[in-house]
């Protein structure tokens, strides 16, 4: 199911993307600056899937406190990339950059608030695993029964896979920009 969503994500994402290259060309529409926190929010998430590796590694490694360490830093760095891109945001209204000042403006907000809306949809599930591995790792016992449990080994491989996906997708939309805005 997840790699269906995932197919269907980049099938969106690769839509918007057209659309806003057919919208930029059929109607002559300059092209839209991405604001310099835009790359700032790419080092953020490049190291929330560093983290996330990093707690995958350690779960395999039966290392609690390191498991639960970087799930709780992903988490962090998730926050603080919602709050730059939202500051991100703010910066451009305040460059008097509006959704409403051009076409490809208007996509830009768009296309970063629909993944912005992906990084929110994948917080409570990581959040989850981060509680989870806190009350049920509390002693030998439950830590074993807790690292063997093949069910979490899969839950957690599939939310790593979703963590690189939006990360790859981030990477994909602020080069699209980038490279749109230098033709």
């Amino acid at each position: 199911m997840l790699f269906f969503l995932l197919f269907g994500l980049a099938v969106l994402f690769l839509a918007l993307t057209a659309a806003y290259l057919y919208t930029r060309v059929t109607m002559a529409v300059p092209p839209v600056r991405i604001p310099a926190l835009f790359i700032f929010n790419t080092v953020l998430l490049l190291g929330g899937s560093y983290t996330m590796l990093r707690a995958k590694k350690s779960y395999l490694q039966d290392d609690t406190r390191a498991y639960q360490q970087f799930l709780r830093l992903t988490i962090w760095l998730s926050v603080l990339f919602m709050a730059m891109q939202t500051l991100a945001w703010v910066l451009l209204f305040r460059d008097n950059i509006a959704l409403t000042s051009s076409t490809t403006t208007a996509y830009l907000y768009l296309i970063s608030f629909v993944h912005l809306a992906h990084v929110i949809a994948g917080l409570p599930f990581l959040y989850a695993f981060y509680r989870t591995a806190q009350k049920r790792m509390v002693d030998p016992v439950t830590v074993l029964v807790y690292f063997s449990d093949p069910e979490k080994r899969l839950k957690l491989r599939l939310l790593t896979v979703y963590w690189h996906f939006l990360d790859g997708l981030w990477i994909y939309l602020v080069l699209f920009f980038a490279i749109n805005y230098l033709i």
